[in-house]
């Protein structure tokens, strides 16, 4: 393994939501709304597009090269570049106790999975929303506080999902034909930082980001930590793997919070590890539902 390096010279508030796709390397920058590509030959971050809300994460929708799925704002939208977003999903939002849209990535079914938080991480505030190829939502999870990943193995049987404000990964069986999921148990705990975004490779290991340690951890399946990764950010975020051969860690980070940020906290790394992982997910819709 080599020491990670940073892409271009551009700074994230809040870097998040990084996937590796068949169209190339995505990002999102919540709070600023945007969402970014990645020129890696030439080290420099491209704007997609730009929302006047928060954007936690996107997927593809297979079929429709030009559009994503996104977690946004309070809800679920279709997105392209000069469009205004098509709601699939869109809760009012509550004065009292605002909340927005987190991390969310789609399944081996083609189903997209999205988290949603309290602004002030309030616990038990959260919870995670299911998508189902005909456009429905549902909330599949309550009781969280602040969700990040999920992330899924190959089969699509099971899902590994942070809840950050609580320091521990759970781990979820998941049924993919109907999207039904069980209540989970916790599959690790962690004591300094938090769980953030996640990646599983092909053995089934399970990477994770950890705010405020400045550090990777990868587990492997059976839950025992086996690899500790200092990076040179203080609050790594999320995180893929991909790149041609599949085995290079791509790692988001924030500046949000810092009274000082370094050299290189918002910055995206990239480093090389042994196992490789696969690309994201496409969200599959139903005809019809993706004019």
């Amino acid at each position: 393994m080599v020491t990670p390096s940073p892409v271009g010279t551009e700074r994230l508030e809040l870097g998040e939501g990084v996937r590796w796709t068949e169209r190339g390397l995505v990002l999102t920058d919540i709070l600023t709304g945007r969402l970014l590509s990645a020129d890696l030959a030439g080290a420099t971050l491209r704007e997609e597009l730009r929302l006047p809300f928060p954007l936690g994460a996107v997927a593809p929708v297979a079929g429709a090269p030009d559009t994503w799925i996104a977690a946004a704002d309070t809800g679920i939208c279709l997105l392209r570049a000069g469009e205004p977003p098509r709601w699939l999903l869109r809760p009012e939002q509550d004065p009292a106790r605002p909340f927005r849209m987190n991390d969310a990535v789609a399944d081996p079914s083609g189903r997209f999975w999205a988290g949603f938080m309290a602004y002030d991480a309030a616990p038990g505030r959260g919870g995670l929303l299911r998508v189902d190829r005909d456009g429905t939502a549902t909330q599949a999870l309550d009781g969280l506080s602040v969700p990040n990943g999920p992330a899924f193995t190959a089969d699509g049987r099971t899902m590994y999902l942070a809840d950050s404000a609580l320091g521990r990964i759970l781990r979820h069986r998941v049924d993919p034909e109907t999207g039904d999921v069980d209540e989970g148990e916790v599959f690790a705990t962690v004591r300094s930082g938090s769980p953030d975004g996640m990646a599983v490779d092909r053995d089934g290991g399970l990477w994770s980001a950890v705010w405020g340690a400045g550090v990777l951890h990868h587990y492997r399946a059976d839950g025992r930590l086996d690899e500790v990764v200092p990076v040179p950010v203080r609050q790594p975020a999320g995180l893929c793997l991909g790149g041609a051969d599949g085995r290079t860690l791509f790692v988001t980070s924030a500046r949000i919070g810092l009274d000082e940020p370094g050299p290189l906290d918002g910055a995206l790394l990239r480093l090389r590890v042994a196992v490789p992982g696969t690309p994201a997910c496409a969200f599959r819709p139903d005809s019809g539902l993706v004019g």
